[in-house]
């Protein structure tokens, strides 16, 4: 029964659970309450979920409001507020006299409908397939981008058409998320402002396609000679091609970039036969080829030596770092290594050496000029005229010859052999496996070549050039051929595959090899300009500086961009270097390098004449002469070589031997470059003595004779002789010194070596000589 409140209302009766204090734990504390159940995991899991799901959500919301907020805060810039061209200029040494310039905006903006369909369409095809669908953005390529750069990388690509338009014509080439995020507000501002086509207008009027030229119009007048309204499929397809990367894609550079090219041009194709703008047959038939293009048209600012000298500056500018667009546009201010001096010493020197009557278009000449301990390229020659061939000989090369055999002896003075060892100087010289080298003279009569004795010292080996005992030499070294390949590189030679860690001009050298067995007579391919480099090491004592042309960039208002920052390597040690050095003037003073006593000052130097196999097969010929030489002040390179760098020099010029045209040369150009500088002398020969590897190369013993005590004669009488005798215990003459040769005839032993000798031991060699 229940009662009632005084109120009337319902009274309630006491619980059966008794008092609270009787109540049992875990009730809750409430009266009747019920214990409450622990959460399962996927209870749990439910409730993070919730409250992630909300802060996400008012993420979003914070992200949406800054987002309208910098939408609406952003206005769009004047065009070329910030994208402003200026013209690049170069500048000798001096930082004053001008060399020339990187063109400036070449732009001569068209209509839309000026445009050729297929132009516009491989446009799209290459840079945009999304272009006519998309708003102006492409959200994956921005995250792409930002995880690119959370990385430390640069922002990647992927950028819409409309991206790439408004980053050219509003924004600069600063790579950060500012710049980005801008980027994508305007994009879509601009999405909204103009139409399609509008932007693809402006955009084929401003991008930048290389070869100075700004805009489709100066684009197809740089590449086909011809105006934009006028280029047929092909041509639209590598002018849609080139504008990724103009330096990469534009086969004037070469037939690497021209495979490039070819590859990007099948892509742009393919992507229009995709998108229904031609047939799969049409795609076909014009991927089977690129387009004819007419010769390159290049300002007098190329003329001459002039545009080797900026191809060699653009494209050190492109391997630190600085882009196309900085380099034709930018301002720059780039300060070179080169001084007109120099350039004007090796054009000057080469007009006043080389034989009269050959055409410049088969005799390539190849001269550069490297200042010992900093690598600075002072000055060269390249060859032809650039307008008529692009191909710069000082900076190609071609077979080194005998100019390696002074890598040679420094690796065998630090093996242990010291100038004064011996080696094998007859021929032939025979290895094990039966393959046979020879020195010149063969063309003298004798069937397997001069032979100089079995017993020359290392001094008179370089002096004569004598390939044999360098053989012996180098075959002597353990690990010889790959121990000279290292000092190679070291020194200033550039290995087979790029490597950061030993620069040079070009990069690579071809068939420099740690294996051959006959690296020191020279059959690797080596440019003037890293050739120079390697005996400017030597002049240096032996410290090795980088080959560059650039001292310094800076922006139009002189703020300093890149400077050139120096520093060596000991690459040998300085008493190689001197004891190198030394022999290397004994070729100056007494061997095959005499033409260079015409200089008056001290000077060393080596001659080299390479030879290749012929291309109908069997016998040989020679395909280069070398002469490489130095003063303290300057180290000098110079190349005669013909046609494709391979053809013969012998049976066509008039002398082939290194010790004549080009040692000439040589001198020519260094009597201008040491015009006004002080005479300066090299260190004393330092004497290495180290020990040898084996006991079979020791000096030639010398001996000096000591008279015998004069005795005090007995009182006789005077008579008067019938004539006059030679006195009785006459001193011996002294062996010949290391820069004359030993009496012809005969064997003969002395510091120069034993066995038969000849007073004027011919200068030619069959294999790799003088």
């Amino acid at each position: 029964m229940s009662g009632t409140s005084p109120s009337g209302g319902k009274r309630r009766m006491p619980s059966s659970s008794g008092t609270p204090a009787q109540r049992r734990p875990g009730t809750g504390g409430k009266p009747g309450g019920r214990p409450k159940k622990p959460l399962t995991r996927k209870q749990k899991v439910r409730r993070a979920l919730k409250w992630f799901l909300l802060v996400c959500l008012a993420g979003v919301v914070v992200i949406a409001g800054l987002a309208v907020l910098a939408y609406n805060t952003t206005s769009i810039p004047d065009p070329n507020a910030e994208f402003k061209t200026q013209t690049s200029y170069i500048y000798y040494a001096d930082g004053k006299n001008k060399i020339g310039q990187f063109a400036l905006q070449n732009r001569d903006s068209i209509s839309y409908d000026e445009m050729p369909q297929n132009l516009k369409d491989a446009v799209v095809a290459a840079e945009d397939r999304t272009f006519w669908t998309n708003h102006g953005i492409d959200p994956k390529g921005i995250l792409r981008a930002a995880f690119s750069n959370a990385k430390g990388n640069s922002t990647q690509g992927a950028s819409t058409i409309t991206q790439q338009y408004v980053k050219v014509l509003y924004l600069n080439q600063e790579r950060t998320y500012k710049r980005k995020i801008k980027e994508a507000i305007l994009s879509l501002k601009i999405q909204r402002q103009l139409s399609k086509k509008q932007i693809l207008e402006g955009y084929l009027n401003t991008i930048y396609f290389g070869r100075g030229a700004y805009g489709v119009q100066a684009a197809a007048e740089a590449y086909f000679d011809i105006p934009a309204s006028k280029l047929n499929l092909r041509q639209s397809a590598v002018i849609a091609s080139v504008l990724n990367n103009p330096t990469q894609y534009d086969p004037a550079n070469g037939a690497v970039h021209k495979a490039a090219l070819q590859r990007r041009y099948a892509y742009v194709l393919a992507g229009m036969a995709s998108a229904g703008d031609i047939t799969d047959a049409e795609a076909t038939k014009a991927a089977a080829k690129l387009p004819k293009f007419p010769q390159q048209h290049a300002s007098n600012t190329y003329g001459g030596q002039k545009g080797h000298a900026l191809t060699l500056v653009k494209n050190e500018l492109l391997k630190l770092g600085f882009t196309d667009a900085q380099i034709q546009g930018g301002g720059l201010r780039v300060t070179t290594t080169l001084t007109k001096k120099a350039m004007d010493a090796a054009a000057n020197g080469v007009a006043q050496a080389k034989p009269a009557g050959f055409s410049d278009k088969q005799l390539h000449i190849g001269v550069a000029t490297i200042q010992p301990g900093t690598g600075a390229l002072l000055g060269f020659y390249g060859g032809q005229d650039y307008l008529q061939s692009q191909i710069d000989w000082a900076a190609t090369g071609g077979m080194a010859g005998s100019t390696m055999k002074a890598v040679t002896l420094a690796t065998a003075l630090e093996a242990g052999f010291s100038l004064n060892s011996t080696f094998d100087g007859n021929s032939p010289y025979t290895f094990p496996g039966g393959l046979e080298v020879h020195n010149e003279g063969e063309q003298a009569g004798e069937a397997n070549g001069h032979s100089y004795g079995s017993r020359v010292n290392a001094i008179y080996a370089l002096q004569q050039s004598i390939n044999t005992a360098f053989v012996d030499m180098s075959h002597s070294i353990p690990n010889g051929p790959k121990k000279i390949y290292q000092n190679a590189l070291k020194m200033g030679l550039t290995p087979e595959q790029a490597n950061p860690d030993y620069p040079g001009i070009p990069s690579t050298t071809k068939d420099l090899q740690s294996s051959d067995s006959l690296i020191t007579l020279g059959k690797a391919a080596a440019s003037p300009i890293n050739l120079a480099n390697t005996y400017a090491t030597i002049a240096a004592g032996g410290k090795r500086a980088d080959v560059h042309v650039i001292n310094k960039v800076t922006d139009q208002n002189g703020t300093v961009l890149y400077r050139y920052k120096n520093h060596t390597d000991q690459a040998i040690p300085q008493d190689v270097s001197d004891d190198v050095s030394y022999a290397l003037q004994q070729v100056v003073k007494g061997g095959t390098g005499k033409a260079a006593l015409a200089l008056g000052r001290p000077a060393a130097g080596k001659t080299g004449t390479a030879t290749a196999p012929n291309a109908s097969g069997g016998g040989t010929h020679v395909s280069s002469a070398w002469f490489v030489g130095y003063t303290p002040q300057a180290a000098t390179a110079v190349m005669y070589i013909r046609g494709n760098g391979r053809e013969a020099l012998d049976g066509w010029l008039p002398s082939y031997f290194g010790a004549d045209y080009p040692a000439r040369t040589w001198t020519a150009v260094m009597q201008a470059d040491m015009d006004g500088l002080p005479i300066e002398q090299f260190p004393p020969r330092a004497n290495v003595t180290g020990t040898p590897p084996d006991t079979s190369h020791a000096p030639v013993p010398t001996y000096t004779p000591h008279p015998k005590p004069t005795r005090t004669p007995k009182p006789t009488k005077t008579k008067t002789p019938k004539s006059t005798p030679s006195p009785t215990h006459q001193v011996q003459p002294s062996p010949p010194t290391s820069s004359q040769a030993p009496p012809s005839g005969g064997s003969t032993c002395g510091v120069l070596g034993c066995g038969p000798q000849t007073s004027s031991p011919p200068s030619a060699t069959a294999t790799a000589g003088p």
